[in-house]
């Protein structure tokens, strides 16, 4: 059936059309569009609610976005109940905020809404050098999210609304030092301790399994003894860079591309200039700034009346550190590099001279210009090297779409093999050997992308040998590949990994005795604290756990400090158990004056994270969200 798909592909996509578009005839674009809203109801916010298909519109965008800014995750992790639900709630705060925002009658005005789209950097960088926006640019900048201007300024207008209900709650979290004090001390408590180890290593040799333990463990555990399933295979990678060799510049296109970036090539106008600067910060006592001026003023009438003496003067009395040691000079710079005020009075100075004072954000500079590079525009045969990989380069990505259509109409077309798009393309087949399902450590480029392990593994190229899609893997870049061979994983037999299944049966008996003896001697020493002799004492605490694991530290810290000596067990997975003593309980260590106010941030923010939590909470309470779909971990527990 497929290959008759393939055979009259053009046949079918006629067929079709008349069949789609009398369909659009008595329905109507717009009934179409009216589906969008149908479907199974995910989750309802009061009266309002999200369909399965807006969900599923979400996870979509959300799964471009993240391919989009890291081509080689997981596809797997995209596509899982967990990821999925995760856009299923982020959907549903969304509409619980907003919904918070209309009960509250916030809006945010004109006004706002312009003064933050002023202070965005990126829309502060498609201003023009007049200081008007470049219009084209930002409906570009609009439209890679997918949205028009005016789309743009109605989500940044939403989410100021939405920022004024979260600072609402986030803004007045208080947290006293008192009781941030308290709550950080009890944290980072420490305690003495003796810690009593039960090592699988240590009971390793002691085990001695016969021929028949090895083969009942080995029948109980067959699928931990498989061969790796393994393909060769051969791919063919289109990127840009295998375009630009297909190119070629001709002189009457390069000169045309010299003439219109005559302007973009020629050298901007650059000084150079030395400065001594007297430090004013504005948030500097008035009176400090008076002095600051003084002395700037003092300095700049010694250098007038010896200009010659002026780097002699920058190193002894000015207070930038960077330039200071040089004289004072700053080399060459152009527009755009030096603070407002500076570059105002370096680019209005003739050579030689010395500035007025001039007051900037950092204090009181005193300029002296050296020297200008006017501005020059080069030569066709100067700018030629640097012009053409330019041109060559933009050349290729206007050509790429239409390459682009070709290999994947090619790979599909002649599924059979590669190498009739790889001709036809000027384009490489390459080979690798061993490809496994899931990358390999080091591994990189496209057999490292688990998008295209995926496909490479996939019944229809595995069982017909035939090419994969063209899969894009990342900006300007497709990749087919097709299994050239396939060698599926297959049961062992015991004669070939009995040293294996003897090695894992005695690391199983000797994990199990090492737990059941530490178990063992918990019991007595909780019975009679001096059953057992206890190693060296050492002090834990949460940041200093001197070695010990997660699991140890915190069931030290859970010994009920008011019945010491106290002790506790902790199973530490593979390394067996661990025995612990608590012998006393010791306040934590004093802390340097800025780490205190930097763990009170932190806990200030934790709090202010707890309030906003509980915040919206009580909001889905009072807008009686129910989320109809249960939480995969929900699920899981259920069948269990």
């Amino acid at each position: 059936m497929f290959d008759f798909v393939r055979k009259h592909t053009k046949v079918l996509m006629f067929l079709m059309f008349l069949l789609i578009i009398p369909a659009f005839v008595l329905v109507g674009v717009d009934g179409y569009k009216s589906m969008a809203g149908r479907g199974a109801t995910v989750a309802t916010i009061g009266n309002a609610k999200i369909t399965q298909e807006e969900w599923d519109f979400a996870h979509k965008n959300e799964v471009d976005r993240l391919r989009a800014s890291v081509p080689n995750l997981d596809p797997k992790l995209l596509d899982s109940a967990e990821a999925r639900y995760a856009t299923l709630e982020r959907l549903v705060r969304e509409k619980v905020m907003a919904e918070a925002v209309q009960t509250a009658h916030m809006t945010t005005s004109n006004a706002r809404l312009a003064r933050e789209l002023q202070q965005n950097p990126t829309i502060a960088s498609l201003r023009k050098p007049d200081g008007t926006l470049d219009m084209e640019r930002y409906r570009q900048l609009a439209a890679s999210q997918g949205l028009t201007p005016e789309g743009f300024e109605a989500r940044v207008r939403r989410d100021l609304s939405l920022m004024q209900v979260e600072s609402a709650v986030t803004g007045t979290a208080f947290s006293p030092k008192a009781l941030s004090d308290l709550a950080l001390n009890a944290f980072f408590e420490r305690r003495e301790v003796q810690v009593l180890r039960f090592s699988p290593a240590d009971y390793a040799s002691k085990i001695n399994p016969s021929d028949a333990d090895i083969d009942a463990y080995f029948q109980a555990n067959s699928a931990l003894f498989q061969s790796t399933e393994t393909a060769n295979v051969e791919y063919v990678v289109l990127d840009l860079d295998a375009v630009k060799k297909t190119v070629s510049v001709n002189e009457a296109d390069l000169k045309t591309y010299f003439e219109q970036n005559a302007s973009r090539l020629s050298a901007k106008e650059e000084r150079r200039a030395s400065h001594i600067l007297i430090n004013a910060p504005k948030n500097m006592p008035a009176a400090d700034r008076a002095k600051a001026k003084e002395r700037a003023t003092a300095l700049l009438a010694q250098v007038r009346k010896a200009p010659d003496s002026f780097a002699e003067v920058a190193k002894k009395n000015s207070q930038d550190a960077g330039s200071a040691p040089r004289g004072g000079d700053l080399d060459f710079f152009g527009r755009g590099a030096m603070v407002k005020p500076f570059e105002d009075a370096a680019f209005s100075m003739k050579k030689g001279e010395i500035s007025d004072l001039v007051e900037s954000d950092f204090g009181f500079h005193i300029i002296k210009l050296v020297d200008v590079k006017g501005a020059k525009q080069p030569t066709f045969e100067e700018a030629r090297a640097s012009l053409e990989p330019e041109l060559r380069a933009q050349l290729a990505q206007r050509k790429f779409a239409e390459v682009a259509e070709a290999f994947t109409n090619g790979v599909y077309e002649q599924s059979d093999s590669l190498k009739p798009v790889a001709e036809r393309l000027k384009l490489e087949v390459k080979t690798a050997t061993n490809v496994q399902r899931q990358p390999l450590p080091g591994a990189a480029g496209p057999l490292a992308n688990p998008k295209l392990l995926e496909a490479i593994f996939s019944t229809d190229s595995l069982e017909k040998k035939r090419n994969t899609e063209a899969l894009e893997l990342g900006a300007n870049q497709l990749v087919s590949a097709r299994v050239v061979a396939y060698s599926p994983a297959r049961p062992l037999a015991l004669n070939e990994v009995k040293a294996q299944v003897r090695e894992r049966l005695v690391a199983s008996r000797a994990l199990e005795q090492a737990k059941k003896e530490g178990t063992e001697k918990l019991a007595a020493l909780q019975a009679n604290p001096s059953a057992v002799t206890m190693p060296a004492a050492v002090t834990v605490s949460r940041d200093a756990a001197q070695g010990l694991a997660g699991a140890v530290v915190d069931a030290a810290l859970k010994v009920n400090p008011a019945k010491l000596p106290g002790f506790a067990g902790a199973d530490v997975g593979g390394q067996g158990y661990v025995v612990v003593r608590v012998n006393k309980v010791l306040p934590r260590n004093a802390v340097e004056e800025a780490k205190g106010k930097q763990e009170q941030a932190q806990y200030a923010q934790w709090v202010a994270a707890s309030e906003s939590s509980a915040y919206y909470e009580s909001l889905k309470q009072r807008f009686k969200v129910q989320i109809k779909v249960p939480a995969p971990g929900a699920t899981k527990t259920a069948q269990n």
